[in-house]
């Protein structure tokens, strides 16, 4: 059998997008930790689910730990940020990686 493997294109700020990405995920920890506990709903629709970064940020919004608004204005940046490394525009990708920390220590 014949595997041929490519290499994988890493833009030019992959790596901020990483650093970026655990920023989020140790802050939606640390806001979970630090918070009441709410009800768990593990299943929809006889499927048990992972929770995602989503759904974590949904609940947490309705323990009034993190809003709507500040979610979204992150995962926007973040999509923005991914965008603009894929096409290779670093200075595009570092500006909205900002507005992502920006948003986050609000």
């Amino acid at each position: 059998m014949l595997c041929l493997s490519m290499p994988a294109y890493a833009g030019p700020c992959a790596d901020g997008i990483a650093r970026m990405e655990d920023q989020i995920n140790k802050k939606l920890d640390a806001i979970a930790a630090a918070g009441p506990t709410g009800a768990q709903d593990a299943t929809a629709y006889g499927k048990h689910l992972q929770p995602t970064p989503n759904t974590i940020a949904t609940a947490e919004e309705k323990l009034r730990e993190l809003s709507k608004g500040k979610f979204d204005a992150v995962k926007q940046a973040m999509d923005r940020a991914r965008a603009a490394d894929a096409a290779g525009d670093k200075p595009a990708c570092e500006k909205a990686l900002a507005d992502a920390q920006r948003e986050l220590g609000r």
